[in-house]
């Protein structure tokens, strides 16, 4: 039986997400149906349909008490709004359901597995909070808590662990010793984040297992969103650290995602790090998480938005946070590659295709521009001599753009939004430091109304970032410092009715 709570939900997102034309949207990326996202939560497959969950405040664009809103696709690209899956609406989750995981069963059902951010005034007139990890179960549109929820208390924390900050669980199935472990996060008694590692028979009872790795105040604070897989024969971890400090151009401050590459021993539960990188190097990401595809395919989805600039909305929309393009992982070489899945290809238009153009002073080629596109640029030197910067210009008109430049000399990479229009003095660009390939540089653009996403050389790197400009600023324009030679093949990205 959905509760109250649930039900005013699910009837406020049907009159008033109705409203929102398609064109005030992201057209092939997550958006909310009205109000404010922020994390993926329970991104899985179940019963031939992959199902996104994600950290929702309904009414209102700005955060608020937490719930849980619902998405699915069968192909990543086009996605279903499905009815709120849960609400803030018993003791132990009376001030928020907060992130986490979901896993096909046996049985046939769906299992939720998540946050309960419980709140209670002490007579002093302060409010102290906890946090524990509770189950709900359903068939992919209605959920049903567990009756005996809480399933994860600070009873089951290590010796130092935080009641107050113990969140955003993500469980998997292991086939092979037929049970299920889950990784959380946690502050530590040195003020760090740790992940903790908790195994269970049937998803209800949970043991202990390990600290599966600790920050000790090398990269931020609390950990955030974990996730841990091994792909390509190598164990990840994935996690969003709270209040982490500048590096060189490798991470910034503030609200960062890392990815921790290392060996792991299953039988002991042994993990020990060797590579520790940004996730993605752009202005808006943060709280990734990965399911595994059918085919073997680990596929990750990030929110495309960063604490620190989101209060900078656009006047007057319903809506607000819209998630990454899904992305494609492996391992090559010790580092994470990250690509679009290879589902978008199906819903290219119109190849517009160049090769060898001469590059000097600023030059736009016919049919190259749009807001919704597929683009890879190939840039190389001409004559074997470095141009001194090489500089694209998207989502362009008189007034407005966006610039992404790259220097050979240096090998920094450079995102600019500070004419793409923001109203609010945010954080407007970032240098990536790419690996030099003799002055060679691909990148692969892909544009949604509202954001910019660059994949460099392949993969190698991410830069993922909003962008507010008017939809009517289309234009697209390359310029070189010196002479650069450049090919540019672009597809419109168009899902049929």
């Amino acid at each position: 039986m959905s509760s109250k709570s649930l039900q005013q939900a699910r009837k406020y997102e049907e009159i008033y997400g109705g409203k929102i034309l398609a064109e005030e949207r992201p057209l092939f990326h997550v958006s909310p149906k009205v109000g404010w996202l922020n994390d993926p939560n329970g991104f899985s497959w179940y019963q031939g349909e992959y199902h996104l969950f994600y950290q929702y405040h309904l009414f209102n664009t700005s955060w608020g008490p937490m719930y849980w809103g619902h998405v699915k696709t069968k192909d990543f690209i086009k996605w279903e709004w499905l009815p709120t899956a849960l609400a803030p609406d018993t003791e132990y989750d009376n001030a928020g359901c907060f992130s986490g995981s979901a896993v096909g069963l046996p049985d046939g059902r769906h299992m939720l597995m998540y946050t309960g951010v419980q709140e209670w005034q002490r007579e002093d007139g302060f409010t102290e909070s906890r946090q524990v990890q509770c189950v709900a179960f359903g068939d992919g549109v209605n959920y049903e808590k567990y009756e005996n929820n809480p399933v994860l208390t600070a009873a089951d924390l290590p010796e130092g662990g935080s009641a107050e900050d113990f969140r955003d669980p993500k469980i998997w199935r292991d086939e092979k010793e037929n049970c299920y472990y889950a990784v959380v996060g946690n502050r530590t008694a040195d003020e760090s984040g740790s992940i903790l590692l908790f195994r269970s028979e049937d998803t209800l009872h949970w043991d202990f297992v390990t600290v599966l790795d600790r920050c000790k105040n090398q990269y931020g604070k609390m950990w955030e969103c974990p996730d841990f897989f091994i792909l390509d024969g190598v164990a990840v971890i994935l996690t969003s650290p709270q209040e982490m400090r500048a590096r060189g151009m490798e991470f910034h401050n503030g609200n960062g995602t890392i990815y921790i590459v290392g060996d792991y021993n299953a039988e002991k539960h042994e993990f020990s790090r060797t590579e520790v990188r940004a996730i993605d190097y752009g202005l808006d990401f943060y709280a990734p998480q990965t399911v595994m595809a059918p085919d073997g395919r680990r596929i990750l989805i990030g929110w495309m938005q960063s604490w620190e600039s989101s209060h900078s909305q656009p006047h007057g929309s319903q809506w607000f946070g819209m998630m990454t393009i899904p992305r494609e992982l492996r391992i090559k070489n010790g580092r994470l590659i990250q690509n679009p899945v290879r589902e978008l290809e199906r819903y290219r238009s119109e190849q517009i295709l160049y090769r060898d153009v001469d590059v000097r002073e600023r030059i736009q080629l016919p049919q190259v521009c749009g807001r919704c596109l597929d683009m890879t640029v190939w840039i190389r030197p001409a004559g074997g001599r470095f141009y001194e910067k090489f500089t694209i210009k998207v989502a362009k008109d008189t007034e407005n753009y966006t610039a992404i430049s790259y220097k050979p000399g240096s090998s920094i990479l450079r995102f600019d939004r500070s004419n793409s229009g923001f109203r609010h003095d945010i954080i407007a660009s970032r240098e990536v430091l790419v690996r030099n390939q003799n002055g060679e540089l691909k990148l692969r653009i892909i544009m949604d109304r509202f954001s910019v996403e660059i994949f460099v050389n392949d993969g190698e790197q991410a830069i993922s970032s909003t962008i507010y400009t008017p939809q009517d600023a289309t234009s697209i324009s390359f310029e070189a410092n010196g002479i650069a030679i450049m090919d540019v093949e672009k597809y419109d990205i168009v899902l049929p009715q």
